[in-house]
């Protein structure tokens, strides 16, 4: 990977030896994957962190693997030997961003598909704003924390296959995280900048951010990414959605193409569940309306449902919402060039 074209900006660092926590693991073993099982919980099993381990594990295991690296009951699985992996991470030359904590600092390159890209990651309110808040088992969760979650890990996805990118909410000390409820924080910056108490001054702060990054990089391939987490009654679970601007074609075509990734995982993983998240214009909102690359803004659920808390309390569900957007966004990048060629 290249440093020059994997960018968190003002976060890219030269290289740190940092000591990794993992499960512990003899040596390389095989296991069998039960009924209901993904790679996710057979990892989460074998106390071995899906998050960094995930693409290790599909690299061991790729022709025992079905459609969509999903795992055939009674077959068995070889487990990466994180011992082994650790002391590599210990002593490798890659760069290390400690903006994902010191568990998650070191990326895996898996491809250079991205190369040449630029994106641009948003993370719903932050700093004197926690956003959409509910209580969960006695204590207050907060919107901006889960958004910040999902869009960390969304970022190391999107470097593991050669992209540059900007982090434009941030929080030094708030890296991946795998508890269930995250807790509530307002140190948060834009870019290293205290983030206002107005919701106008913050909306404007963060699209000046880009809307700069932009002109500065005029010329690339450039594509912004908005996640929020929704509010509504009680009651009401939605499915993962999106918006983009009404008159950007190239805006549409993103949220297309994660939106029909999403709609595959869904038919592939929960067949007996109807899909009904959507995309959509929706240009009246702020960020849409006023960022000038082209872009996606995500509702990733109701923080308020029962069901919808699930989704996004469960780290192996923030991580695999943050695997398929990526997917969706190598979709929409390789159908633009495939566009572009015709």
């Amino acid at each position: 990977m290249k440093d020059q074209k994997n960018l968190i900006s003002f976060l890219l660092i030269p290289l740190l030896l940092i000591p990794m926590v993992v499960g512990a693991q003899k040596s390389l073993s095989s296991v069998v994957a039960e009924k209901g099982d993904g790679i996710y919980s057979l990892l989460r099993r074998y106390n071995v962190s899906p998050t960094k381990y995930y693409n290790r594990f599909v690299e061991l295991n790729s022709e025992r693997l079905g459609e969509s690296e999903s795992l055939y009951v009674g077959h068995y699985y070889v487990l990466p030997d994180t011992l082994a992996l650790k002391k590599i991470e210990e002593t490798d030359t890659r760069t290390s961003y400690p903006i994902f904590g010191n568990d998650f600092a070191k990326i895996d390159s898996v491809s250079n598909r991205l190369e040449d890209t630029v994106y641009y990651l948003i993370s719903g309110h932050g700093g004197p704003d926690p956003g959409a808040v509910e209580k969960y088992e006695g204590k207050l969760i907060a919107e901006d924390e889960y958004a910040y979650d999902v869009t960390l890990r969304l970022a190391r996805e999107l470097l593991s296959h050669g992209a540059e990118v900007h982090i434009i909410v941030q929080d030094e000390n708030d890296g991946i995280r795998d508890e269930r409820v995250l807790e509530l924080d307002t140190d948060e910056t834009v870019l290293s900048n205290a983030i206002p108490l107005g919701q106008l001054a913050r909306l404007k702060q963060r699209t000046e951010a880009v809307n700069d990054l932009y002109m500065k990089n005029k010329g690339k391939y450039q594509r912004l990414l908005v996640t929020h987490v929704d509010s509504r009654s009680k009651g009401t679970n939605i499915d993962v959605f999106f918006y983009h601007h009404e008159n950007s074609k190239n805006g549409q075509r993103l949220a297309e193409s994660i939106h029909q990734t999403f709609l595959a995982k869904y038919k592939k993983f929960q067949p007996n569940r109807v899909y009904s998240g959507t995309f959509m214009e929706r240009s009246s909102l702020y960020l849409v309306k006023n960022t000038l690359p082209a872009m996606a803004y995500i509702e990733i659920g109701n923080i308020r449902s029962k069901l919808d808390q699930r989704r996004i309390l469960d780290p192996d569900n923030r991580q695999a919402l943050a695997k398929w957007i990526s997917e969706g966004i190598l979709l929409d990048y390789e159908s633009s060039k495939d566009f572009t060629a015709k």
